[in-house]
């Protein structure tokens, strides 16, 4: 067994590997079963390759290329769909998009695999003075090649557009994988360009195939390392691409080969063609790196600024691709999105996050990051007073300053929310979002490409940036306040004729029952009258109950209330009504002041919501404790889950809800109770996973006991 051989065993021994420890560590995540299934099929492409090339004279070498091809011929699809979901988390509107063309990548390859299997390879020519290997495909094989080809371009397309689209520290994650899964498949598109060429697998592009496989895996297996197996959440559009340099490159090199090999033709044939083409492959994926690179990218602007006095910046380029894609943009998270991908992309930014100040300066919600994943915000979360304290001191601050070297200690907080993930990135900077006197929000900057210092005319455009983030983030508030606000007069008024028309259906119901004397002789008709005018008189209360909760105001009747025995009487109502599997975990907790009956109505609906998310096994677990000032209920579920799109933009939003039978006020209504109890309701949830809510009511300063979590 020579090298080149044993380089096709290793690279499916990698592949494997990698196969079963991202379906150890990644089970959960359903868009990586397809990245381990891939890896298979890639381990089994290497090993029956590697087998035909240690053994060329065995009578099997048909048979192992034929079970080869029918791996093959799942790869297309499998990478594809992979491809789709990699580091995007609106993967789901992709595969939807791109369904009809992964069905065609599944079926086309695998039908012509395993319908025609028979017709796979012709014939297997071998050379012994020359150790050449030459395996002749029918029909079946070159379909499989055609659409691999087809479907290494589709991937390689995705891949760049995930990379594109990714920004700062989203973009140093990915950046070692998409290179390797480029390199995977730029190799397959050399090595099936060349099959079709030649009709049949040269012993030559076995060996290529298997140093791709070799290499990609390792370069797979280092990003997996190197992020310590995180999650990257990226939003590519889903418009058609356009200026794809993957398409580009392709194209280049397919027009490239077609004229190699014309001319190669004329001259009378070129033994060291295939070499020649993978050559010109290489070529113009040098390009494609030179082309994506930030880091190349920056010392062609610098070397320019250098030696031909030319500003770093175009300001009216800038300040144009900043209001194209801005300006039309009307909502917030969008908005942030494209502020992040604006200005890690002029100053070569590898971490910029922008932060949301809550109304009345109430909190800092995460808007957009290029660093930090929607699971990390809560570890970099500051504590309310430190929030407040920060913001007064952002208020008397209008242009940015550098963390690191202001002293005062209200801003030691920003260095926890801009973390430095490298330590060579330059300085950390902050751009305070002011509109109107008040802070609207925050930017922070770090991770500079090559470690450069922010210079004057840098920190000049931040600010006038700044400027205009603070203003388009003030109107957009406004105008979802707005917008809010008439939702809830049209809900008003529509509520009033409900009300009017349901008063009189009940009062017409009533009256039934009343009248039911009429007929009470009769035992059936009074048992199936009774029940139906109960049903349905119930029904219409219980719907007049919660249309008017919105058109009243919330008048509180506090009184000192003990929270667990509030929460125990609910629970024993639900018990009662149907069958939970519910766990109670009550710690001891002094009396809060509240209002009993709206406490009540906030507990019901928590319990209902997670009653309706469990499937028939699951468990519901309702646990209080007393900290740090406040009393906390607990309620959790390990049931379906939300995303974090609808918990972002919909959650505690009215007529917004999952259920198909819900109005959508529910989670809206429990919001105002606890606020109007000076509390507040966080939530956590995974799709899949369950949810927990929490409600934190203010302890009494006298009563407060020692905190139990």
């Amino acid at each position: 067994m020579n090298f080149a051989t044993s380089i096709s065993f290793v690279a499916a021994g990698v592949c494997l590997g990698l196969a079963v420890v991202s379906l150890a560590l990644k089970r959960a995540a359903r868009p990586w079963w397809f990245f381990s299934l891939g890896m298979l099929l890639l381990s089994a492409d290497a090993a029956l390759g590697g087998l035909s090339l240690a053994y060329p004279l065995s009578d099997q070498i048909a048979t192992w290329q034929k079970l080869r091809l029918i791996g093959v011929s799942l790869l297309p699809g499998t990478w594809l769909v992979f491809s789709l979901c990699y580091a995007r988390g609106n993967y789901r509107e992709f595969l939807r998009q791109w369904r009809m063309v992964l069905v065609l990548a599944y079926v086309l390859p695998a039908g012509a695999a395993l319908g025609f299997s028979a017709f796979l390879v012709k014939d297997v020519l071998y050379d012994p003075p020359t150790e050449k290997l030459f395996v002749v495909l029918g029909w079946p094989g070159k379909l499989i090649n055609l659409v691999l080809l087809t479907g290494s371009v589709l991937i390689l397309v995705n891949m760049e557009r995930t990379f594109r689209t990714a920004v700062g520290i989203m973009r140093w994650r990915i950046k070692y994988f998409v290179l390797g899964t480029s390199l995977l498949f730029g190799a397959k598109l050399y090595v099936s360009s060349q099959v079709l060429l030649y009709s049949g697998i040269h012993s030559a592009l076995a060996h290529v195939n298997a140093a791709a496989i070799l290499v990609g895996g390792l370069l797979i297996a280092y990003s997996l390392v190197r992020t310590r197996l995180g999650d990257s959440e990226i939003y590519p559009s889903q418009k058609v691409l356009q200026h794809s340099v993957t398409v580009i490159l392709a194209g280049v090199y397919l027009i490239g080969v077609g004229i190699l090999a014309d001319l190669t033709s004329v001259w009378g044939g070129d033994p060291a063609f295939p070499l020649k083409a993978f050559l010109l492959m290489l070529v113009v994926a040098g390009l494609g790196v030179v082309v994506l690179s930030d880091r190349i990218q920056q010392k062609i602007k610098l070397f320019i600024s250098r030696n031909f006095r030319r500003p770093v910046h175009d300001y009216r380029t800038v300040w144009s691709a900043f209001t194209e894609r801005t300006g039309a943009l009307l909502d917030q998270t969008e908005l942030c999105r494209a502020v992040v991908r604006v200005i890690s992309e002029t100053f070569e930014l590898l971490s910029v996050t922008v932060w949301v100040a809550g109304e009345h300066g109430k909190g800092l919600t995460l808007g957009a990051s290029s660093s930090l994943a929607d699971d990390a915000v809560e570890a970099v979360a500051l504590p309310p007073d430190q929030v407040e304290e920060l913001l007064r001191i952002l208020r008397q601050r209008t242009a940015p300053f550098d963390i690191d070297r202001c002293q005062e200690q209200a801003i030691e907080p920003l260095k926890r929310l801009n973390p430095d993930h490298f330590g060579k990135g330059g300085n950390r900077v902050c751009v305070p979002l002011l509109s109107g006197g008040e802070v609207v929000g925050l930017i922070t900057v770090a991770d500079r490409v090559n470690g450069l210092q922010f210079s004057v005319e840098d920190l000049d455009l931040l600010k006038c940036i700044g400027e205009q983030i603070a203003g388009s983030l003030r109107n957009i508030q406004l105008s979802r306040r707005l917008v809010q606000n008439k939702e809830l007069q049209a809900f008003q008024t529509m509520s009033a004729f409900f009300v009017h028309d349901l008063k009189n259906t009940a009062s017409t119901l009533s009256l039934m029952l009343q009248n039911l004397a009429v007929h009470f002789g009769d035992p059936e008709f009074r048992e199936d009258c009774l029940r139906g005018l109960s049903r349905s008189v119930g029904h219409l209360n219980d719907l007049l109950k919660r249309l008017t909760q919105l058109r009243q105001e919330l008048d509180l009747a506090k009184t000192e209330t003990d929270l667990n025995e509030l929460t125990a009487q609910v629970l024993n109502d639900l018990e009662g009504a149907g069958t939970l599997s519910l766990v109670r975990d009550f710690q001891p907790l002094p009396k809060v002041l509240a209002d009993p009956e709206q406490l009540r109505k906030v507990i019901t609906n928590l319990l209902l919501n997670a009653r309706d998310a469990v499937k028939e096994d699951g468990q519901i677990r309702v646990s209080t404790v007393c900290g740090h000032g406040s009393v906390l209920l607990m309620v959790s579920d390990d049931g379906c889950g939300m995303s974090p799109e609808f918990m972002r933009r919909s959650l505690f939003k009215p007529f917004q809800t999952t259920k198909k039978t819900g109005l959508g006020i529910g989670m809206f209504h429990s919001k105002a109770i606890v606020e109007a109890h000076q509390g507040r309701i966080e939530v956590e949830s995974q799709p899949g996973q369950g949810t927990t809510f929490r409600v934190h009511l203010p302890a009494p300063g006298e009563q407060r006991l020692p905190d139990h979590g």
